[in-house]
């Protein structure tokens, strides 16, 4: 049985089915608040002020065993659990017995140290850390993300660019150079140079060779973030400064800005055409093209005539079929087509670009949708984005000011400056950092408790967490390597604190580790012992097998006759009795081969056509004529009995459970007594 906590308010429900109502221990002793102490008073003095003692807030509803549970808890988890039901002394009770039953495994599981497993608090910790993500980044600027790529989608902005290779990684003096290189490719075009000609002599995107560095018309979430930030801030017309991306610097000229076209569904039929393609090629690919728009033309049908001609043989066999698409998911002469047709339904006219030869059906076109429709989408997307890391950054920046951050920026220099060529090739020793006890930064929380950084904690990180990478210096690993794991440790302290923090999040991760707790230990008590304890399986269905009844059945056995004829020759031959029916049978067949078929099984009532056709009568049946077949059915009626443990077995392995979950709650019962507030309890539905 596979375990699966996404929704973990339905882990006590989840074990409904197996529960069997605990019987509620009534005691409400022990609960009883003590009665206020009288305020003390001098002789012939006025009593003194009477301080009205604390009410009780959240008072205890039941225990077990020695653990309490507030009534708040309980109300806490019955809400979660029974969104759509109210507090009514039924549902309030019926919820406690489950309710107890769970706390009972739990308990069971704590006492036989399950908690303590390697393999509990790995799955546990896993389970956290996805948890913690939405404590561990900045949710006012998470939003603002979502609002600005959203608005970003409501237009198309087209852009030319000319890049300048540099990499995260690179020293300040390469950086530098690059930059300055940037700038003096930015100077010539505001001079008077044509940027296309400078993007095709100068830009070391590959493609510019081609395309002269227009990207075309691309939208919101296309581009890495400062690239897009800058394409869509810029004025029609206007050079951008250099802007740094993981892949170098950009000169960024935006060209033009339109509302954006929404997103169509077409399909298409395609002749390839390969860009070394010779005339002799070009010829046969044109004519065949040609040939499917006359077919077309002349009122064959659109999935006709893919079928013959196209060769993307993926969407050929779904009638040319392609997925949804909006602007820069197409090359731009098939975008272009493709949202030129005016109606569903419409074709184009032959569409060349650098796949082919393409012919484009519109199917269906969608426009922008509404934010509430998009906001879900987008949020999951920016998760996976670059600019996620802007959240994420504004949130260490948080906690490392609440924290009272202090860095040491000598010891982190000195130790940096010490790396070698040994890391860029991810063979760094740790031995190297030995001698290197200084801290490089600290944290404090609000107790003044400081936890410090050393050098070796970030020298242990550097060789758990090194690879190849050859290009770059020594230090500029160093210092890209020293701020992802200041940030991650800024971040780890924060969620080791999340708990005291966030009630809904200490909530949360007990409903996990208890679910963890309660699934693997009912998993060894009850599933997994009902599936292997196959001895106690099968004395469990001798005791209850009345409970696995067959109806009224009969042992049907059908021929199945070719004709008519040769249905009533086998039935004349059977009632006479002078052979047996496999004798009848072979001597017909031998003079006509395959004339009788015969097959024998058990029915129930309603499960054949035939069989219900059949008077319920045992002996031997008239011809019965069924979608033009023959049959002669011999049939003998079974009495109501008992299924067997293989007929049953999916049904009896439930009860079985059922029964092996009740045995154990009572045992669970009798080690952890139970006793309920019962003055409490009716406070629940009372209010």
């Amino acid at each position: 049985m596979k375990k699966a906590f996404v929704l973990p308010v339905i882990l006590i429900s989840l074990f409904a089915s197996f529960s069997s109502l605990a019987q509620v221990n009534s005691d409400s002793k022990g609960f009883k608040p003590a009665p206020a102490n009288k305020p003390a008073t001098k002789a012939g003095n006025q009593a003194a002020p009477v301080v009205a003692p604390k009410p009780v807030i959240d008072p205890i509803l039941l225990s077990v065993g020695e653990e309490q549970v507030p009534r708040s808890e309980f109300e806490r988890v019955f809400k979660k659990n029974n969104k759509d039901t109210v507090f009514t002394e039924k549902s309030v009770r019926d919820y406690l017995d489950l309710y107890i039953n769970y706390k009972l495994k739990v308990k069971e599981a704590e006492t036989l140290k399950m908690d303590t497993s390697e393999n509990f608090k790995s799955e546990l910790a896993g389970y956290r850390k996805q948890l913690a993500q939405p404590y561990l980044t900045d949710k006012n600027v998470s939003e603002q993300l979502v609002k600005e790529a959203y608005d970003r989608l409501k237009n198309d902005v087209r852009a030319s660019h000319i890049l300048i290779k540099c990499t995260n990684e690179a020293l300040p003096k390469d950086t530098v150079i690059a930059y300055n290189r940037a700038l003096k490719i930015r100077d010539m075009i505001l001079k008077g140079a044509d940027f296309s000609k400078v993007a095709r002599d100068s830009s070391e995107d590959p493609s510019a060779k081609d395309n002269g560095g227009d990207l075309g018309y691309f939208t919101g979430m296309q581009m890495v973030y400062p690239f897009e930030t800058a394409a869509y801030s810029n004025k029609i017309g206007t050079l951008s400064m250099p802007v740094r991306t993981r892949f170098g610097y950009h000169i960024i000229k935006t060209i033009d800005l339109r509302p954006a076209q929404g997103e169509i569904h077409v399909a298409h039929l395609m002749v390839r055409m390969p860009k070394d393609a010779n005339d002799s090629i070009i010829k046969i690919a044109e004519s065949k093209i040609k040939e499917a728009q006359a077919m077309l033309n002349s009122g064959a049908s659109w999935d006709t005539v893919v079928t013959k001609y196209s060769e993307d043989k993926a969407s050929a066999k779904k009638g040319g079929d392609l997925p949804w698409f909006g602007t820069g998911r197409m090359v731009p002469e098939f975008e272009k087509a493709a949202f030129a047709l005016q109606k569903d339904g419409e074709i184009s006219s032959i569409v060349k670009t650098t796949y082919g030869w393409h012919i484009i059906k519109r199917i269906e076109k969608r426009g922008m949708p509404t934010f509430e429709e998009k906001k879900g989408e987008l949020r999951q997307m920016i998760m996976r984005d670059s600019r996620n890391e802007t959240s994420r950054l504004s949130m260490v920046n948080k906690i490392k000011a609440e924290y009272r951050f202090k860095e040491v920026p000598k010891s982190k220099d000195a130790f940096i400056n010490t790396l070698d060529t040994s890391l860029a090739s991810g063979e760094w020793d740790l031995k190297k950092a030995d001698g290197f006890n200084g801290n490089l930064f600290s944290l404090s929380d609000s107790t003044g408790t400081v936890k410090n950084y050393s050098v070796q904690d970030f020298a242990k990180y550097i060789s758990t967490h090194q690879t190849k990478r050859a290009s770059s210096s020594p230090q500029a690993i160093g210092y890209s390597m020293y701020d992802q794991w200041m940030q991650e440790e800024v971040l780890a302290y924060e969620e080791a604190r999340l708990d005291n923090k966030y009630v809904d999040f200490k909530n949360l991760m007990k409903e996990y580790r208890d679910g963890i707790l309660l699934f693997d230990l009912t998993d060894k008590m009850v599933w997994t012992k009902a599936v292997k304890d196959t001895i106690g399986l099968q004395q469990f269905h001798e005791k209850t097998q009345n409970n696995y009844m067959w109806g009224e059945r009969c042992n049907a056995t059908i021929f199945q006759c070719n004709n008519e004829t040769t249905a009533a020759d086998f039935r004349k031959q059977l009632v006479k009795g002078k052979k047996s029916m496999d004798d009848i049978m072979a001597a017909i067949n031998k003079k006509t081969p395959n004339a009788i078929t015969k097959k024998e099984a058990k029915y129930a009532h309603s499960e054949s056509e035939l069989i219900e056709k059949t008077k319920w009568v045992e002996g031997i049946s008239n011809p019965i004529n069924l979608s033009n077949n023959w049959y002669i059915v011999d049939l003998k009626i079974l009495p109501p009995m008992p299924k067997s443990l293989n007929e049953a077995k999916g049904l009896v392995t439930s009860d079985y459970q059922s029964a092996l979950e009740k045995e154990w709650v009572d045992e669970l019962k009798a080690k952890y007594p139970v006793k309920v507030n019962q003055e409490i309890l009716q406070t629940i539905w009372s209010k």
